[in-house]
């Protein structure tokens, strides 16, 4: 009787927060930015994602001593807060964090469109692309407003499709792979293979979601610890390999030309039409519940923000026993982002945005390390290769990009105090 009510108390075990960890970093990131990784870096894509997975193991360090310490589903704003306190610069890179997620959802849905579009003809695809991911958005806000305990449930078994999906491609594609395409003579510049994998930074991001498990775990100290290296390594390994397919089996021009839907483009050498259309079909459901997870968690992400007195009250007042307000501004928000802005623009933002809460979360686990004993110097270097790594991005991207990824970190503290001035909180505090 004691375990039952262990087992209700706590339902979320080690491979459970492995499946959060491995469901919000293999959500649509590495359908939508394959392409656009291979476009800047060529034939060291697969370079460029285990730059980024290095990066992002070091900080997923940081979240693991920070989880053992603030257990909450709070995750990333709690461990500011506490950290630096609910000040100027907490308030302002947590509404940043919010601003990043509908970043991410604009991705997500543009990588849904894009996939969906490729099995339309090739006249209309612009157009069904903006049509789909408008869609996707508007479709899925409504699932979670009434409810989404049914794609709750089936966002476990959608996780074990599509990574068996791209073990498979992995699997089947791997004897196609040609070596001369993976040589050094032809990768981009040092640089550019640097900035190409912070540009898809994005991909690995949403690891930091275990954070939000703590509470659901029995021994979080344990649990989380363990989860947030096997899901990094895991995804690290994976996307690898399926950049060491792509690139091996198809010429950099196919799958530049076809950047928006790369990764199914790269099925047809080894799998032909059903190729394509399994990738395909895999995008779509994954960037689908992707849209979903992320929709529901920034909504209550701003409900916690809210709650912390950083965003108006309004954001923490429940409708239907839902923060409605945020999830319907977020979405909005959302649709104008993606018809507006190019895949390149977005990633910049989402990529720089992490990079820059990711530094920040490295510098809160420096800043409280000697009082638990540990060692800061690690999360410190962490936290300057986040700074490096923002700078590499920042010198190869176009100046339209930099300037609307000035623009959101500007909006960010901007609305912080602004509210703060509103509100008639002191802005320095």
């Amino acid at each position: 009787m004691a375990a039952s009510r262990q087992a209700v108390a706590h339902p979320v075990g080690l491979w459970g927060a492995v499946a959060i960890g491995i469901g919000g970093m293999v959500g649509g990131g590495i359908f939508a930015v394959l392409g656009l990784s291979v476009q800047i870096t060529k034939g060291a894509a697969p370079l460029a994602f285990l730059l980024a997975g290095l990066v992002a193991l070091l900080t997923a360090r940081s979240y693991a001593l920070l989880s053992k310490v603030y257990p909450s589903r709070g995750g990333t704003v709690t461990f500011l807060n506490r950290t630096f306190g609910a000040g100027l610069f907490s308030g302002g890179i947590n509404v940043l964090l919010w601003l990043s997620y509908i970043v991410m959802l604009a991705l997500y849905s543009q990588a849904f469109g894009s996939y969906a579009a490729s099995f339309l003809p090739q006249s209309a695809h612009t157009l069904g692309k903006h049509v789909f991911l408008t869609a996707a958005i508007v479709v899925i806000t409504a699932v979670n407003i009434a409810g989404a305990s049914t794609v709750a449930r089936a966002e476990r078994v959608i996780v074990a499709v599509k990574i068996t999906i791209l073990l498979l491609f992995v699997g089947v594609g791997v004897a196609g792979v040609s070596g001369e395409r993976l040589a050094p003579a032809q990768w981009s510049s040092p640089v550019s293979v640097i900035a190409g994998g912070m540009i898809i930074f994005l991909a690995y991001e949403g690891f930091e979601l275990i954070a939000n498990a703590a509470e659901d775990v029995a021994d979080p100290a344990r649990v989380l610890t363990r989860a947030y290296y096997i899901s990094v390594l895991f995804v690290i390994a994976l996307y690898v390999a399926v950049a060491i397919v792509s690139v091996g089996s198809l010429p950099l021009s196919g799958l530049i030309n076809a950047r928006d839907y790369s990764l199914a483009e790269a099925a047809r050498p080894a799998l032909g039409g059903f190729g394509f259309a399994m990738i395909g079909v895999a995008a779509m459901l994954s960037t689908a519940s992707a849209i979903n997870a992320t929709l529901y968690g920034s909504a209550r992400m701003t409900y916690t923000i809210a709650k912390a007195r950083e965003l108006p009250a309004q954001l923490d007042r429940p409708v239907w026993n839902q923060p409605l307000e945020g999830l319907l501004i977020t979405a909005a928000a959302t649709v104008v982002l993606a018809n507006v802005l190019d895949l390149a623009s977005i990633s910049t933002m989402g990529s720089a945005g992490f990079l820059i809460i990711f530094a920040a979360v490295n510098l809160a686990e420096a800043r409280t390390a000697r009082r638990r004993g540990s060692t800061p110097w690690i999360s410190v270097v962490a936290a300057m290769a986040c700074g490096a790594a923002l700078a590499a991005l920042i010198a190869k991207s176009s100046l339209v990009a930099v300037s609307v990824l000035v623009a959101m970190v500007a909006l960010s503290f901007g609305i912080e105090a602004a509210f703060r001035k509103i509100s008639g909180r002191p802005v320095h505090a």
